[in-house]
């Protein structure tokens, strides 16, 4: 039989901020128990009264299990100083709390509410001090009585604060009505997510807005997987696997999005195809845009050659054919692509066309989709290169109570530029080339340079391989290797491995090595001795910079279960790190981690070496890697620096965006580049595990690549040439733009 607490929360003792898991202190008659529960929205300060059983816990004695609970306001003087005094309404400390509550007493939240002007009246509070106290004070009541609503449908914590912000008092005939609008609107709320609370609510498994959800939600899917769009048969098939109704419905609601232009339904090849519609537009706006870049310029071919020998004779480096060929298009064409593996000169050539342009007086900006690309280019260039989202200046945009971001640079307000350079192409997807080529005006010369036999962006579009495999552009190959490149092994068996051929394994090279091994935690354990011991006097480089680079998540040689064992070894506890604990890992100063999401919204500074701010800005991005430098238990707080010394600081709240980064996969690699590189290859997916995937790990390497694992599974990769196709039309839309 349930009993029943009230009182006073004197203390939070613990609260899992992903779950809202909550160990508290309550002052129940005269004495103090401890409480625990799922209490998302208690406050320091707040009257509770709550129902449940006390229960014995091994190590902490008898504890109240709060199976459910109601906030009740304070109704007398002292119960609302005890209130305003806990920190709950920021600004009021318990000094002032005391003054305000001897100055209104048992009416203080009667006259905060209806006459909060009259705050003023009370030393140390302005009238505008006074409108932002009924302010937060309102909010707090709203906000608790959204969370109390929430919880019936087992939404917690975070989810359930973003959902009230996005709403506000519209959230509660929204998710009466249509919970699956939260899928569409929210971020961290799925398909499924939704599907749960409209189950709850009692919305029919067969309603119009659950199909129509569902087709949406699959869409958005399959952009996460790389495709563009699907192919009708095959979204049917994945709504039917989902809906559990019949195929008839699921047309029904595809023809009524179509209609309401929320997607576009089309041919491709006598197969209709569907898109959600903003990826239909985007990539028939990109085509559309490489064509109106794609104008000719007349340049006096003599006066190249002399330049050309002039930067050979200044700089000590001397162009081939392929590299004098580059130049040339970059100069007589609006749009150039410049492809090539690792050793071929593409920065040579990088440099080659940035001094001839240099030469007349052209305006140039370099870029690229990361910061450690874009401090790559900078460093082999000697001229600063952004990361593109930088470059286009991307901003926060407010209307009303609602924030999206934009970037300022767009076709109303363009780059001021002559030249755009963008490296690491195959990194760009279809939405970031569409943003890029809005702000490019017509004009501009565009260089797109990059590796088009990497593996494609993580989001969706095969952009570069599509723009080269139109044949509607002009593009330069680059494929011979430079001497110095040649003594390389690293980028001699990489351009074996694109090519299909075996590369020798026998350690006698004195840059690429396989150690054999067969069990996974022997392979674990030669990585973290190789890392520590071995490698870094031979690279000489630390620790930290040395990269372990995986095929996958999961697994024991996956992601997940490499970086606990990395951490243990190179970051152990220390009484002088301080550390959270997430979800089933731990975060600790020291740590390396990763942005695993882009976030638009993330403030970002960078301080001088006295410690002051220089520059801000907002945007954090999926691959942006860095080190903990700080954990800040009573704020709350986590501050990250990253590679491109920016500064972010991430409330606990938000602690699910980062990851540890001592092992990662090889897709989030992609435009980086460290002095060695350790591969465990063992076993895995056939599918996953190709020719793309190795050659992509060992074009990471500067200057050492360890393999540990399986010389079999090496030699099977190479073999298979197989990748996991991706749905994209860009290539066709180029194409019929021109014909």
């Amino acid at each position: 039989m349930s009993e029943i607490v009230e009182g006073f929360v004197e203390k939070i003792v613990f609260r899992n901020e992903d779950n809202g898991y909550t160990i508290l202190s309550l002052m129940y008659d005269e004495t103090e128990i401890t409480c625990v529960g799922y209490l998302t929205m208690i406050d320091e300060g707040e009257y509770i009264q709550g129902s449940g059983s006390y229960i014995h816990h091994p190590v902490y004695g008898e504890q109240f299990l709060m199976e459910s609970c109601e906030i009740k306001e304070p109704e007398d003087a002292y119960s609302m100083e005890l209130y305003l005094g806990s920190g709950a309404i920021k600004g009021i400390g318990k000094t002032l709390a005391a003054r305000i509550v001897k100055k209104f007493g048992d009416s203080t939240f009667r006259i905060i509410v209806e006459d909060p002007e009259r705050l003023a009246e009370v030393k140390g509070i302005s009238r505008r001090m006074a409108m932002e106290i009924y302010r937060q004070f309102e909010d707090k009541r709203d906000m608790r009585s959204a969370m109390m609503f929430l919880q019936k449908y087992n939404i917690t914590g975070n989810l359930a604060a973003k959902i009230f912000q996005e709403y506000g008092q519209r959230m509660y005939d929204i998710i009466r009505e249509n919970p699956y609008r939260l899928a569409e609107d929210i971020s961290g709320i799925g398909f499924k997510t939704a599907d749960d609370i409209a189950r709850k609510v009692g919305i029919e498994p067969s309603s119009d807005y659950r199909i129509k959800a569902a087709i949406l939600y699959l869409l958005i899917q399959a952009n996460g997987e790389g495709h563009v769009y699907l192919p009708e048969n095959e979204l049917i098939e994945r709504a039917k696997n989902l809906l559990m109704v019949d195929e008839e419905a699921i047309r029904r609601q595809i023809s009524a999005l179509n209609i309401k232009k929320k997607i576009v339904v089309t041919d491709n090849n006598e197969e209709s195809i569907i898109y959600a519609s903003v990826f239909y537009y985007m990539e028939l706006n990109v085509a559309r845009m490489l064509h109106d870049l794609n104008i000719k310029y007349d340049y006096n071919l003599e006066i190249l050659k002399a330049r050309l020998n002039h930067i050979e004779n200044e700089t000590g480096t001397t162009l081939d054919e392929q590299q004098k060929m580059a130049v040339k298009e970059a100069v007589c064409n609006g749009l150039l692509i410049i492809t090539g593996g690792p050793g071929t000169g593409k920065t040579t050539t990088i440099n080659g066309i940035i001094k001839v342009f240099e030469a007349e007086g052209l305006d140039i900006l370099l870029a690229a989709p990361t910061g450690r690309a874009a401090k790559r280019m900078s460093d082999t260039t000697g001229y600063e290169a952004k990361t593109i989202h930088r470059m286009l200046e991307l901003s926060k945009l407010t209307q009303g109570d609602q924030s999206s971001f934009t970037f300022e640079r767009n076709e109303s307000n363009p780059l001021e530029t002559d030249v755009l350079i963008i490296d690491e192409m195959s990194m760009v997807d279809l939405s970031l080339m569409h943003a890029l080529l809005k702000a490019v005006s017509v004009g501009t010369r565009l260089i797109l340079v990059g590796d088009v036999n990497q593996l494609p962006s993580v989001g969706p579009g095969n952009v570069l391989k599509d723009i080269i495999n139109s044949h509607c552009f002009n593009v330069v190959m680059l494929t011979k290797i430079f001497r110095q490149a040649a003594d390389s092994d690293i980028i001699v068996n990489a351009h074996k491995i694109n090519a299909g051929e075996q590369i020798c394994l026998d350690n006698k090279s004195k840059d690429f090595f396989l150690l054999k091994r067969d069990n996974s935690d022997v392979i674990t354990a030669v990585m973290i001795n190789l890392i520590k011991n071995k490698l870094p006097k031979y690279v000489q480089a630390t620790s930290f910079d040395i990269q372990v680079l995986t095929p996958m998540r999961k697994g024991e040689l996956g992601v997940e279960k490499l970086n606990k064992a990395l951490q243990a070894a190179l970051n152990p506890p220390s009484h002088d790190k301080k550390e959270k604990e997430y979800h089933n890992g731990i975060f600790r100063e020291g740590d390396k981690v990763m942005q695993v999401k882009n976030n638009y919204q993330l403030g970002w500074e960078i301080k001088s070496s006295y410690g002051l701010s220089i520059q801000t800005g907002t945007g954090v991005f999926n691959g942006d890697a860095g080190i903990i430098k700080e954990i800040n238990l009573f704020s709350e707080q986590l501050t990250v620096e990253f590679d491109d010394n920016r500064l972010v600081n991430y409330s606990f709240s938000q602690l699910d965006e980062l990851e540890l980064a001592y092992a990662v996969t090889i897709h989030k690699s992609q435009g980086s580049e460290y002095p060695a590189v350790v591969l465990p290859i063992l076993d895995g997916p056939r599918l996953l595990f190709n020719r793309n995937l190795l050659y992509t790990a060992v074009t990471r390497a500067k200057s050492c690549v360890v393999i540990v694992g399986s010389d079999k599974m090496v030699k099977f990769m190479i073999d298979n040439k197989n990748e996991q196709s991706r749905y994209s039309r860009l290539c066709d839309q180029i194409k019929e733009i021109l014909y």
